[in-house]
């Protein structure tokens, strides 16, 4: 008997299925988005690094946190996963000084309530890593929370479960990734609740679309560091023109390259698995 699908969502990247009222089948495609706009080229391959390097994460983080994923499946860019209430603010751990961070802290000296140390650099490692919550837009860009507002918007014992889960796992991951060759500057974390109300790690986790992978060798703070993640083709459509509203421009056949180059780099540096072999049976990333 064939499988019965009932497509119940479309995000930035994934396309969400109901197998029965307790499973979910999320399928991550080729998309990619840059300023909250799905640009109209795709990037091969990048659907099956996203969901390859979630599996090997999850299955190696389980005795941390508990998470969604029942069964990874042929295809490598198809998790089924445990339905799951989902809390209402994405968890960002930060490692190093960047991006909004680095915005916020230049104006305020603060990112997202932690006051930091003055003189810090452009990427420059935080004397320790710091949680900085935000808000799930369904459109535009997700908001920058304090964790004061997270507890509220989450209840306080969830939201506190779910900071420090975060925080492990971003230990977990920043120890494995350093000795790959790899800095995990920062990281996003999504989290449910169960049917007993345990806070479960869902989603994504640790991939280039969900964090900022900067490659170890040559780190210098004080300016942008190279990076294993979508920074590049952001980058290009920075210095395009475009002014980030929906149409995005089509990627030059280079940028597209590039982007994919990245993320299976990426994706081989930190599983010790050659992508060729994960294409052939997605199981490998399991063992």
């Amino acid at each position: 008997m064939s499988e019965t699908l009932t497509h119940v969502g479309s995000g930035k990247v994934r396309e969400l299925y109901a197998l029965d009222d307790e499973r979910l089948l999320l399928v991550a495609s080729d998309r990619i988005s840059t300023f909250d706009v799905v640009l109209p080229t795709p990037i091969p391959d990048k659907g099956r690094v996203l969901t390859g390097l979630s599996a090997f994460w999850f299955a190696r983080t389980a005795g941390i946190v508990p998470n969604h994923v029942l069964d990874l499946r042929e295809d490598g860019r198809s998790l089924e996963c445990r339905r799951l209430r989902m809390l209402a603010v994405e968890v960002v751990v930060r490692g190093y000084l960047a991006g909004s961070g680095w915005k916020d802290y230049r104006e305020t000296g603060a990112v997202c309530g932690h006051a930091l140390p003055s003189g810090l650099r452009e990427s420059e490692r935080l004397p320790e890593p710091i949680v900085t919550p935000a808000t799930k837009a369904t459109t535009g860009h997700d908001v920058n929370i304090d964790e004061a507002e997270a507890a509220r918007l989450c209840g306080e014992e969830c939201y506190v479960a779910a900071r420090d889960a975060a925080l492990a796992l971003y230990r977990h991951a920043e120890e494995h990734a350093a000795r790959c060759g790899i800095l995990v500057a920062d990281t996003k974390f999504e989290f449910g609740l169960d049917a007993t109300g345990a806070v479960v790690l869902a989603d994504e986790a640790l991939t280039p679309d969900s964090s900022r992978f900067w490659p170890a060798e040559g780190y210098e703070p004080g300016a942008p560091q190279p990076s294993f993640d979508k920074q590049f083709a952001r980058d290009w459509c920075e210095a395009s023109g475009w002014d980030k509203t929906a149409p995005g421009p089509e990627l030059p056949a280079d940028v597209v390259t590039g982007t994919r180059a990245r993320y299976v780099e990426a994706f081989e540096l930190l599983t010790e698995i050659d992508f060729a072999d994960y294409v052939a049976d997605p199981r490998v990333v399991l063992a």
